[in-house]
């Protein structure tokens, strides 16, 4: 809120920005009494560090002091409008600087630089021309070169806690300098929880919905107050926001953890990451595409329903779209989640790929060829193949069907549950037969 006299507008979350350790909000494992990244910057003698972390959690901040810390140069760049020409830029800045002040750069979103713009400022971090600070949401064993994480290290950041946005909250009610103090605004506890709920562990949401918040509150008798209740905090919130980047390293953990508890036949977690990734915005037509390895991967022959009831949930979405079509995606995952469970379709497969990939081109045997010509059947294409259905049982027992030379492999062994109990007896029947 810009008031009258004062400079440019700077929103709430800027100007409430920590200028010490001590005002830092959360982080208690890299920031409490004696733990690392405190030391570090306490010595005043700070090193090349990668953040990583989700929106909102300090990062840009903790670079910021970094640098006031050792009474450095801080330059910050964004690697989303930067280039080589800024990163040399700065470099030619930080050398006119060196032996008088050190250079702290500041690279937001590092994980958008691609390797030959990331290996420009390696020589300088090595040299100790930049004091380099990246900051990332994303994974940066995948997304940072391996030369400039061996030359930084890496601190992972966390979402921030209820008790730390509650603390938050109460510094910017009651800063008069920086903050909202001086609006006198009171909020009501329902009203409260719904903005510290809504936030989602992201600091910077927490402020910038209490701005706007703070500006629709209702004036008390006199207008020397303010007042937030539940209605307008609603109004300002808008729809229920859940942190979900499509593509990035938080969707694939969320398809992860759905995975994972339908395989744990827990339909309820199933369920619960489900809704979490759809209310996210995730394509529900990615979720039923899951859906449909999981049936062959975890269920497979233990209860063969499963994958077709997965097909017919991605095709009961596709013709009907939203919201109805969601429903039937959670009816085949809570009916996958309870469905006996095998992975030896999947391991058989695995196994069969392998040894189809190193034992080369083994020819298929004469009795198994096709003979469709009469020089085929000259040269004994399909000579003394055995046809199984007039066999007693349909089942040509000790007829061969591997390459000549390979051994014959098991691949496929049924698990004591759901229907592969009966497909075991069955393989054991034909097996005892066949010796």
């Amino acid at each position: 809120m810009k008031k009258p006299g004062e400079g440019a507008y700077r929103p709430l979350a800027d100007r409430l920005r920590p200028r010490t350790l001590d005002e830092f909000v959360g982080q208690e494992h890299l920031l409490g009494a004696g733990a690392p990244l405190r030391r570090a910057l306490e010595s005043g003698r700070p090193h090349s560090m990668i953040l990583w972390g989700p929106p909102g959690t300090g990062k840009t901040t903790l670079a910021r002091l970094v640098a006031s810390g050792a009474e450095s140069e801080f330059v910050a760049l964004s690697a989303v409008m930067a280039g080589i020409k800024d990163i040399r830029a700065v470099v030619e800045q930080a050398k006119a600087l060196r032996g008088t002040r050190d250079t702290v750069l500041f690279l937001d979103e590092v994980h958008r630089f691609n390797k030959s713009q990331q290996d420009t400022f390696l020589p300088y971090v090595e040299d100790g021309t930049l004091i380099f600070v990246g900051a990332t949401t994303e994974n940066p064993s995948f997304e940072v070169n391996n030369a400039l994480l061996s030359r930084a290290r890496v601190y992972i950041l966390t979402s921030l806690q209820a008790a730390d946005l509650a603390r938050l909250l109460d510094r910017a009610l009651a800063d008069t300098e920086r903050g909202l103090g001086s609006l006198r605004l009171s909020i009501d506890m329902p009203a409260r929880e719904l903005l510290i709920a809504a936030a989602d562990g992201d600091a910077r949401r927490l402020l910038n919905l209490l701005e706007t918040a703070a500006d629709l509150a209702t004036l008390e008798p006199g207008g020397a107050s303010r007042r937030l209740d539940l209605e307008t905090t609603r109004a300002v919130i808008g729809a229920t926001y859940v942190r979900f980047d499509k593509g990035g390293e938080n969707f694939y953990d969320q398809i992860s953890a759905l995975h994972k508890a339908m395989r744990g036949s827990d339909p309820d977690a199933a369920l619960y990451w489900l809704c979490r990734m759809l209310a996210g915005g995730c394509d529900p037509l990615y979720i039923a595409r899951r859906a449909i390895r999981m049936a062959s991967e975890d269920i497979g022959n233990a209860d063969p329903r499963a994958l077709t009831m997965a097909l017919e949930a991605c095709m009961v979405y596709e013709r009907l779209g939203s919201p109805e079509g969601e429903l039937a995606i959670a009816q085949a995952i809570i009916f996958m989640s309870c469905a006996a469970k095998s992975n030896a379709v999947y391991t058989a497969y695995q196994a069969a790929s392998e040894d189809a990939k190193s034992l080369g081109s083994l020819e298929v045997p004469l009795h198994l060829r096709n003979a469709p010509t009469r020089l085929m059947k000259e040269i004994g294409y399909g000579k003394g193949y055995r046809y199984a259905h007039d066999e007693p049982d349909a089942y040509a027992a000790g007829e061969r069907y591997f390459p000549e030379g390979m051994p014959e492999k098991r691949y496929y062994t049924p698990v004591a549950r759901g229907l592969e109990i009966r497909i075991a007896e069955a393989l054991e029947a034909r097996r005892a037969r066949k010796s």
